[in-house]
């Protein structure tokens, strides 16, 4: 019996696939068909695929020509896969001619050639075209901007900004570069905020009233009354509104939470997160607005998220204790928070005008997670246990510090018309809670 083993994403599968497949299993008695995990898909470009990983294997399944069907995880798999299953035939699309040659060592290689003029990538672009404006001062928005390529079918097609100081030259030649909020909504089908926190609302509000989706940077609002009003809001119109930390969306941290929650270090007893920067302030210059994206503001929502997605939002108790700065109370240059929870403590750390080491810490009563610094943009982490030899450590690829895949996460919740955020909203109401708490003296201890 003659082994064939093919490899694919399979993604929104079409005539092209199945003809594909079809010569595949004439090349042998017995076809094996493996399919592309969504990690592995990241980590070569593909992170626009729309179906997920289950569905793809159904399709595959359903249209009767695969024997076998396994799942491709991780560089290097298909030499263990051509060994451990005893293959004969390696096949790919001749699109990939001599970048399989190396398997020549291990079975045969047929290169097959494509169906022309059929492909995911282009069924994905004309399935959607979603107008993208940007709102705000940051040189963020360059980097949205440019991660924004490698997802199919999304167009920066605007800015609104009250400081071109901000824009480089490529951000200064969109067809609409306006300081009127309005005009750009007009022209666009959804909105990546990033103006200061504290016009977050009206501009959010605006656009959903609107019918146009909104990708906003945390806070999304200043009062959990707000929050609550514009996620509702949202739903009346339709609309998608999501909370932008990119940090949710790296690989390592997500892998990080589902091995916190299944146990791997016990009982998860403590949480401890750190993110600091240093930046002088110019409180004379009311131009820049710095103030408002103090250090609650500019790192609380980042080093919040795995307090709240590991322990919960029902803390029994907090105390935020900020250092201020003399010539503006309202500008934290350095803020601490500690939770008490029923069966847990947690603290952040958080800076502006203070350094320390960013780390993340996850304790449990059996071992702990550590991310070294900066631990946002993780691409490693560890689990430690008493015994080193049983230490485990962790690496995931991390492109576009996870903005690419914010935004592809952004886009599929537009197409399919339910969210597909990995920020819950009731996180980001409690985020938005601590932020209303900073700012009316509740809790706070100021030195």
């Amino acid at each position: 019996m003659t082994k064939v083993i093919t490899y694919g994403t399979y993604d929104l599968l079409h005539y092209g696939h199945i003809r594909l497949l079809e010569r595949a299993k004439g090349l042998g008695d017995y076809l094996i068909v493996g399919v592309t995990a969504d990690d592995f898909d990241k980590t070569r470009g593909k992170i626009n695929v729309q179906q997920s990983l289950m569905e793809r294997i159904e399709a595959v399944r359903s249209i009767g020509i695969a024997d076998e069907i396994i799942v491709e995880e991780y560089e290097g798999q298909k030499i263990d896969d051509i060994r451990r299953l005893n293959v004969d035939i390696f096949t790919v699309g001749s699109d990939w001619v001599g970048k399989f040659d190396y398997l020549n060592e291990y079975c045969k290689v047929v290169y097959l050639d494509r169906t022309q003029g059929v492909s995911s990538s282009d069924i994905r672009t004309q399935k959607r075209e979603i107008r993208m404006g940007l709102v705000g001062e940051s040189t963020v928005l360059d980097k949205f901007a440019e991660e924004s390529t490698y997802v199919n079918g999304v167009k920066i097609t605007g800015i609104c900004t009250q400081n071109l100081s901000y824009l480089s030259n490529a951000l200064k030649q969109l067809p609409c570069v306006t300081p009127n909020f309005d005009e750009l909504v007009e022209q666009v089908d959804a909105l990546y905020i990033i103006s200061h926190p504290d016009r977050h609302y009206d501009q959010i509000r605006n656009a959903l009233k609107k019918g146009k989706h909104v990708l906003c940077e945390s806070p999304i609002a200043m009062s959990f009354e707000q929050c609550r009003e514009l996620f509702q809001l949202a739903k009346e119109n339709n609309c998608v509104l999501i909370e932008s930390i990119k940090t949710a969306y790296s690989t390592a941290y997500s892998r990080l939470l589902l091995l916190a929650k299944s146990g791997r270090i016990g009982r998860i007893v403590s949480v401890d997160a750190t993110c600091t920067s240093l930046r002088k302030i110019n409180f004379e210059d009311r131009n820049e607005m710095d103030i408002t994206w103090n250090s609650l503001c500019a790192w609380g929502p980042t080093a919040l998220l795995p307090i709240f997605q590991l322990l919960g939002i029902d803390y029994a108790r907090k105390q935020i204790i900020s250092c201020v700065a003399e010539e503006e109370r309202k500008y934290d240059a350095f803020t601490k928070i500690d939770f008490i929870y029923p069966n847990a403590v947690a603290s952040v750390k958080v800076g502006k005008g203070v350094k320390s080491e960013g780390e993340l810490v996850v304790s449990g009563t059996q071992g702990y997670i550590y991310v070294p610094a900066p631990w946002w943009k993780t691409d490693y982490f560890e689990i430690r246990y008493e015994n080193p030899e049983q230490n485990k450590r962790y690496f995931y690829q991390l492109d576009g510090e996870g903005i690419r895949y914010e935004i592809v996460a952004f886009i599929k919740s537009i197409e399919t018309g339910k969210s597909n955020s990995y920020i819950d909203e009731q996180v980001s109401e409690a985020i938005v809670g601590i932020v209303e708490d900073f700012y009316n003296g509740t809790d706070v201890v100021k030195i």
